[in-house]
């Protein structure tokens, strides 16, 4: 069985870890209404993708 032979510090453990960070989500603006929206979803305030209208409104 494998067993380190010297303690790892806590500095090259943490440059091993500096690239696991979570990024928060892609929002893009609607060209329509202007909302925030995720990329590749229907505007939720409009109802618009990709310049057709995805989804019904009722107003």
């Amino acid at each position: 069985m494998a067993v380190p032979k010297r303690k790892v510090s806590k500095s090259r453990r943490d440059k091993r870890r500096t690239h696991q960070t979570i990024s928060g989500p892609n929002v893009a603006s609607c060209a329509q209404c202007g909302e925030p929206v995720m990329q590749h979803h229907a505007c939720p305030g409009c109802g618009n993708y990709r310049g057709r209208n995805a989804l019904e409104k009722s107003a």
